[in-house]
């Protein structure tokens, strides 16, 4: 009878064609959806910037503006509320975020205190802080001054709320410019992400984001010369601002302006009928339009000033007054940046300035061209796989590539149905997880084939089979799911599509294994009724392998130590090339708009651009130039101000096709959160397996994966690749590969430990390592295929990564061998007595020194 019920198979069948239905307008173009049924899901899978093309901008509050504006709220408060309360008080100024007056009449410090209390009311606790907190603390001495300070939990609040707001007014400003999907949230306590598909100017969506918004009509201070307030005390009520002129012109104004964003109901982009020129229409609101009839009829001939952002846009004479709620911004600016301006007054002004400090931007064309390249060397990749598993297997090779590809056919439904988009290092992730797919198939089938041998019936031996494979699989499966689920909340950008693809194909590739697969053999064995295995498994030449791997492990752990030893010596010696997600600066992606690039004279026009140290280098086609401008002393500002200034020098001979910028604060974090995250992923999986095994399988499985990556960072030095965190992903992708051919090895190990606890070590090493040698070789011959596409077919943007994970596949095979079972030997896995074994979930010692 079959080993699975019939409404069990009903089930699984039912979720393949639930997935199948769900990925499948994938396969058709987004014009072509409304032709598919009524009763068909739509909905298309959501790909990545870095695959569709877009723009992703990280922008930062700076703490210091906050504490600024903060600062200046409380001294208008206390001054009001002392003046309120008939205080008298002199001195009244803040630095820092420390407030200080005196008061005239020491005597009134009480009722100072009192009159000031509702500063310091606690507040509600957010999520920043535990507890409820004071914004303000006011204290007194006996001088009669008193000290007022704005406390850090009342500046976190503030920035805080700030976030919120300014999430607001971003989503207003892309919905006007005509963003149908954007994607904004909060990063940390300081930070916002947006997220932009689609095809628009960086440039203009960075003014849009960045742009603080705050336009003020303000009466010119006469009472004063302004280079008399420059050089001495402006009036109390009076502040200088400057315009945005070459050199700055200086103007004293009144602080209270006549009218703010808070009047403004309307803004449109039109052009003067008279002069021809941009301008922008304001409609105002009842109290603004009542205010500017006041001041423009008592102040007819004279000049107001139009402030945007702390700078004086404009001038214009007053000529009569102005009393229907219209007001024209006249200023020099283009017809898009009247545009502009008129789309951030309507979406309103952000509450403080945010400043740009990571940019990812990626040309539609480029990221066409990605998927075209991927999407090759995948159906490439996919041929060669089928065809070594059917090659090698026959019919099961056949049921396990139907599996495999079904496997990511629910991938793909999982990213489709939960809306999470599909990166370039996502396609590792799943690439990671058709190699591990295969290793199930291989496994199971190779335990069938150990089950036959033995005797059993065909039957019996699917079931056996399936049964003893599946420590080994779920054992290899959740120490990289440990790893996927880590990087999941502490990995940032790629290394985060990295590790939701590499946790979602984990998860299928248990259900395919151990569901899938068997009840498509269940129903072959159901009908045919066998004796024997097909004729097409091909598998048995591996069978009378009896190597001594252990023979020579001290001349190979001797090799492999000093290569070890040499990659970090060259690592300390000559550093590694870190790409602009650790060190900062700007990569941008050019294409000669016509013919072919000139390297030698886009260099000689960048440095006369004084912007620091410029490498200009061929990418793919003679079309094709990469420029990578390192990080700047100048902070944030300075990298986008490289960019700024390479656009206006090469964009009318140049496709700009992508274009990264990362600020030091920025690569700073991902440096932070690149290294934790590798860092807690192997000490969990050392926890992992120091658990389901002994520590000394956990300290092997652990030394044999540094080896893998040491090699890995040697190779990066060694070529000059460069760093980023797409390496990260490709670094993490090699280990989670090493340890699962390292789990597959190690659960032999302990089975023959098991099954015979008077073996020498080294010998019973190489039996587990010759039992498992058709699976290894099988496992990785097909995952080194897939990558031999991408890294051959995958174009420029995958190429180099392919080239590393190929490269760390091959040497994650040989430290299962060669460094996970000597390390065993090395740390004594048994000693004591084969009766003590017994005692230890099974595995049997041997006393030491009895293994030689």
């Amino acid at each position: 009878m079959p080993y699975f019920s019939r409404w069990k198979t009903i089930i699984v069948w039912l979720v393949v064609l639930f997935s199948i239905l769900v990925a499948l307008p994938n396969a058709v173009s987004t014009a072509k959806l409304d032709t598919l049924p009524n009763w068909l899901p739509k909905k298309q899978m959501m790909l990545g910037l870095d695959l569709q093309g877009g723009s992703q901008i990280t922008l930062k509050v700076e703490r210091e503006d906050v504490v600024k504006t903060r600062l200046q709220a409380v001294i208008n408060d206390v001054g009001t509320r002392l003046r309120a309360a008939g205080i008298g008080y002199s001195g009244l100024s803040g630095t820092g975020q420390a407030i200080q007056l005196r008061l005239r009449d020491p005597a009134q410090a009480d009722a100072a205190r009192a009159a000031l209390k509702p500063l310091s009311d606690p507040v509600k606790a957010t999520g920043l802080t535990k507890t409820d907190f004071s914004e303000v603390t006011v204290g007194n001495s006996s001088d009669g001054s008193l000290s007022i300070a704005v406390t850090d939990d009342g500046i976190n609040h503030r920035i805080s709320a700030t976030l919120d707001s300014a999430i607001t007014v971003l989503h207003r400003r892309l919905t006007e410019l005509g963003s149908l999907q954007p994607k904004i949230r909060r990063q940390g306590g300081d930070r916002i992400i947006v997220q932009i598909p689609g095809r628009y100017d960086p440039e203009q969506i960075k003014y849009i984001l960045g742009q603080a918004g705050t336009l003020s009509f303000r009466s010119i201070d006469m009472s004063m010369p302004v280079q008399d307030a420059v050089n001495g005390q402006p009036p109390l009520n009076s502040e200088i601002l400057y315009s945005a002129d070459d050199p700055p012109i200086g103007y004293l104004l009144r602080r209270q302006p006549i009218i703010d964003n808070a009047d403004i109901v309307d803004a449109q982009s039109a052009i003067n009928a008279q002069s021809g020129n941009p301008v922008v229409n304001l409609r105002l609101g009842a109290e603004g339009t009542t205010r500017v009839a006041q001041a423009t009829t008592d102040n007819s001939g004279t000049t107001l000033a139009i402030v945007l952002d702390g700078a004086v846009i404009a001038t214009p004479l007053v000529r009569k007054a102005i009393t229907d709620g219209t007001v024209q911004l006249v200023a020099d600016m283009s017809p898009e940046g009247a545009d502009d301006l008129a789309l951030l007054l309507r979406a309103g002004a952000l509450p403080a300035p945010l400043t740009v400090v990571e940019e990812r931007s990626i040309g539609a064309g480029r990221g066409a061209d990605s998927i075209h390249s991927i999407v090759t060397a995948g159906a490439i990749g996919a041929v060669l796989v089928i065809a070594f598993m059917i090659g090698f297997y026959g019919l099961f090779g056949a049921v396990a590539s139907l599996a495999v590809a079904l496997n990511a056919v629910m991938i793909i439904a999982v990213l489709t149905a939960t809306g999470l988009p599909l990166t370039l290092p996502g396609i590792a992730g799943i690439v990671l997880t058709i190699g591990m797919a295969v290793d199930s198939n291989v496994l199971i089938y190779e335990r069938i084939r150990e089950e036959v041998r033995q005797g059993r019936s065909v039957r019996e031996a699917l079931q056996y089979g399936f049964s003893r494979a599946f420590a080994a699989i779920v054992d290899a499966n959740i120490t990289t799911l440990i790893a996927a689920i880590i990087l999941l909340f502490l990995g940032t950008g790629s290394v985060r599509g990295f590790a939701v693809t590499l946790a979602i194909g984990i998860v299928t590739t248990l259900f395919t294994a151990f569901t899938l697969t068997r009840v498509m053999l269940e129903i072959w064995v159901s009908r045919r009724r066998p004796t024997a295995l097909p004729d097409g498994i091909r598998t048995g030449i591996f069978d009378g392998a009896a190597l001594r791997f252990m023979a020579i492990r001290n001349y190979v752990f001797s090799l492999t130590a000093l290569l070890s030893v040499v990659s970090m010596l060259l690592f300390g010696a000559l550093g590694i090339n870190l790409g602009i997600d650790f060190s900062g600066g700007s990569v941008i992606e050019l294409k000669a708009r016509e013919g072919d690039a000139d390297i030698e004279d886009i260099r000689g026009r960048l440095y006369e651009l004084n912007i620091g140290d410029v490498t200009v280098k061929p990418f793919g086609s003679p079309q094709d130039v990469v420029v990578r401008v390192h990080s700047r002393d100048g902070g944030e500002n300075a990298e986008q101000t490289s960019v700024i200034m390479i656009r206006g020098e090469l964009e009318d001979q140049y496709e700009f096709r992508r274009v990264e910028v990362v600020g030091p604060s920025v690569s700073g974090d991902l440096t932070t959160a690149a290294t934790i995250g590798v860092l807690a992923s192997l000490l969990a999986i050392l926890i992992y397996i120091w658990v389901r095994f002994e520590w000394q399988f956990a300290a092997g499985a652990i030394v044999a994966t540094l080896h893998d990556v040491l090699l890995t960072i040697g190779l990066f030095v060694v070529t000059g690749m460069e760093f980023n965190l797409t390496s990260i992903a490709a670094l993490l992708t090699i280990v989670g590969y090493s340890l699962n051919d390292t789990v597959v090895v190690y659960d032999r190990v302990r089975e023959n430990l098991r099954r015979y606890p008077r073996m020498p070590l080294p010998i019973l090493l190489d039996t587990s390592i010759n039992q498992t040698l058709s699976r290894t070789v099988l496992t990785g011959a097909t995952t080194m295929l897939a990558l031999a596409a991408l890294c051959l077919f995958g174009g420029e943007a995958i190429q180099s990564f392919a080239f590393v994970m190929l490269f760390g596949v091959a040497v994650g095979t040989f430290s299962s061998i060669y460094v996970a079972g000597p390390v065993l030997i090395l740390f004594k896995l048994r000693h004591g007595t084969p009766g003590d074994a017994e005692k230890t979930d099974g595995i049997a010692v041997q006393p030491a020194g009895g293994a030689q």
